[in-house]
């Protein structure tokens, strides 16, 4: 028996979302044909206003409902300190570390070239007019440890040199709670590099 097409379209669509198969993507969507029309229409606006309600910092390019996100408008966080994340979801995990009281850059993206991803369609250009106004004394790198993300990093690392900032790289090393014997050889090398005195 074919599968009705409404049922299908749904099911192609939350396939689309990352980590969604298409085993998930089915349960999803018989899940939301059981939902009462209050419940469903709530989640069908909750939808449609998403990109509606929702945008770029104006300041940091962080998401945000506001002009300025939540972190740009705290008086309270230390403006001399600025960390450069590719992602929004990359500021979302640092602040949970409760570890870092400074200012964030969101790229919204890592250069590479192979998947259409040049300097035009980062937020560089922002940041080096942060940068410019002199009031940052250090930059803290903290894109991906991937290939993509360390030629951002240097990328962008040469475009501040002009600038009197400290540029940092966030430490690389071993994961609490791992095993050594099961980590990469990159892992371990970068680990032994940036070992520190106890």
């Amino acid at each position: 028996m074919d599968k009705l097409k409404p049922l299908s379209r749904l099911e192609d669509s939350l396939a689309k979302l990352p980590s969604v198969g298409r085993k998930s993507a089915e349960r999803m969507a018989f899940a939301m044909l059981e939902m009462n029309d209050e419940d469903l229409n709530e989640f069908v606006e909750a939808i449609k206003n998403l990109k509606e309600e929702i945008h770029y910092c104006s300041e940091c390019g962080m998401l945000t409902s506001e002009d300025k996100c939540e972190i740009c408008s705290n008086d309270q966080r230390d403006k001399s300190l600025l960390m450069v994340v590719s992602y929004p979801k990359d500021v979302i995990s640092l602040e949970k570390s409760n570890g870092y009281n400074g200012l964030y850059h969101v790229l919204n993206g890592e250069l590479c070239l192979a998947k259409g991803r040049d300097v035009s369609t980062l937020n560089i250009t922002s940041l080096i007019e942060r940068v410019s106004k002199g009031d940052i004394k250090e930059v803290i790198m903290a894109t991906n440890p991937t290939v993509d993300g360390e030629t951002t990093a240097l990328y962008i690392t040469k475009l501040l040199e002009p600038y009197n900032v400290n540029i940092t790289r966030l430490a690389y090393g071993l994961q609490m709670g791992g095993n050594i014997d099961y980590t990469d050889q990159l892992t371990l090398l970068k680990a032994l590099e940036g070992r520190r005195k106890l």
